[in-house]
């Protein structure tokens, strides 16, 4: 595979772009434990981002009903025509996925049939998984290969320095966790760091009972906007609030919630005992 994945490169002339994060996964075994670890079946709907040359797209389309691959560099295309002209079952869309509609994708297929998968670039990570989990689409698993570092921070629990708004966020929406890690030697070139494939299994309700899910956000991004200031400090100095100092601090009590601890310390359900009590005085 390693070997395949080079061959195609240097028969279509392809010159990777860094700007794009182009790392291509080259260790057939790698390649088919990330696509275990979706449980693929025969009426499933797979989405891939970033193919790549499709190496993965080709273990994935041998186990589900359709692939979508999504792919934004137009100079792949050709490469993954040829290596993917076996598989009626697989649509190459060239476009950016940030800008693509997933319904439009989905429809169709059964919530508990549409997973995506995916060798994220490592510069848009966090974008295309709140894309995915904060659209409202019918996905029910999500498997992605990112940077180690991010993998820790979407994991992460209160009072551990990884956890932040991106704990927050992917937890509220899914059950991460991480499955295995990867070498930067498994791929086409090297990558700096290293790399880990999480597992994120969509809830199909949340976590929390929230009376304005747009208040909940907004408090938690706040609360880690300046990570070493106070919880009061920092929900007071963003004026997002328009309340007082001591207005906040009474909030803050109510909630049971000590106005000097500051956002890492919070669990999922302060924040939205939290955002509840904003939401209500608002």
């Amino acid at each position: 595979m390693g070997q395949n994945t080079r061959e195609i490169v240097r028969k279509f002339n392809i010159r990777l772009t860094k700007s794009l994060g182009q790392n291509f996964l080259t260790d057939n075994n790698i390649v088919k434990k990330i696509v275990d670890c979706a449980n693929i079946g025969a009426d499933d709907l797979v989405i891939e981002v970033g193919p790549g040359v499709g190496s993965m797209t080709t273990e994935l389309a041998q186990r589900a009903k359709k692939v979508v691959a999504i792919e934004i560099d137009k100079y792949l295309i050709p490469a993954l025509n040829d290596n993917l002209k076996n598989f009626s079952n697989v649509q190459i869309v060239n476009k950016d996925i940030m800008k693509l509609n997933i319904n439009e994708v989905t429809n169709g297929f059964e919530s508990d049939n549409i997973k995506v998968v995916a060798n994220l670039p490592y510069y848009i990570t966090t974008p295309i998984i709140m894309k995915f989990l904060e659209e409202e689409n019918e996905i029910s698993l999500m498997v992605f290969m990112v940077q180690k570092e991010v993998g820790q921070r979407i994991i992460a629990k209160p009072g551990t320095k990884e956890y932040g708004a991106l704990s927050v966020s992917i937890q509220y929406y899914s059950n991460p966790q991480i499955v295995f890690d990867v070498s930067p030697h498994c791929f086409f070139p090297q990558p700096e760091v290293d790399s880990t494939v999480i597992k994120l299994v969509i809830n199909k309700n949340p976590p929390v009972e929230l009376l304005d899910k747009n208040m909940f956000f907004k408090i938690v991004k706040c609360s880690f906007a300046q990570r070493r200031k106070t919880l009061l400090n920092s929900l007071f100095n963003t004026g997002d609030f328009g309340k007082t100092k001591d207005e906040i601090k009474q909030l803050l009590e109510k909630a049971g919630v000590d106005e000097n601890a500051r956002g890492e310390t919070l669990s999922i359900n302060q924040f939205a005992n939290l955002a509840n009590l904003f939401q209500q005085l608002k």
